[in-house]
């Protein structure tokens, strides 16, 4: 790949986020469960952290990314997604909120795995790493919200 396609990847990737802390906010915005409006919250907050460190990494220039090119890893394949909405019911937004920390938590795995700098790599691991925790606290929440315990 081309350093130019790397760049419109974390382009990309910079708009999934925007995305996701939009969604976040919004869920937090109508949901009246004070701890799950919390959890939104810093979800939100984790959101606009990975913006801002995949545009500091897209200001550095695609000179300073260090990929392996000559391998496809077709990351392109997973990017396209529907949009977002924050009028849907909670447990839909949180369905949809666990699929788009898959996606994300595999596009970071992929970043990894083509880095050929040590310090990129662990950064995009790290940021893989952070988007499985979202995606098990989203799991937690919707098999507490969709499976209730019943005496």
């Amino acid at each position: 790949m081309k350093p130019e396609e790397f760049k419109n990847i974390i382009s990309v990737a910079i708009d999934r986020e925007v995305e996701a802390y939009t969604f976040y906010r919004n869920i937090s915005d109508k949901v009246k469960d004070a701890n799950l409006k919390r959890i939104f919250d810093e979800l939100a907050g984790e959101e606009t952290k990975h913006r801002e460190f995949l545009q500091g990494l897209l200001g550095k220039g695609t000179t300073s990314m260090h990929f392996d090119t000559a391998k496809d890893y077709k990351i392109a394949d997973g990017l396209p997604t529907p949009k977002l909405s924050g009028d849907m019911k909670p447990l839909e937004g949180i369905i949809i909120a666990i699929k788009k920390e898959l996606e994300a938590m595999q596009m970071y795995t992929q970043l990894a795995n083509m880095s050929t700098d040590a310090e990129q790599k662990k950064m995009f691991t790290e940021l893989a790493s952070m988007e499985r925790g979202h995606k098990a606290r989203l799991e937690d929440m919707y098999t507490n919200m969709a499976f209730p315990e019943s005496w």
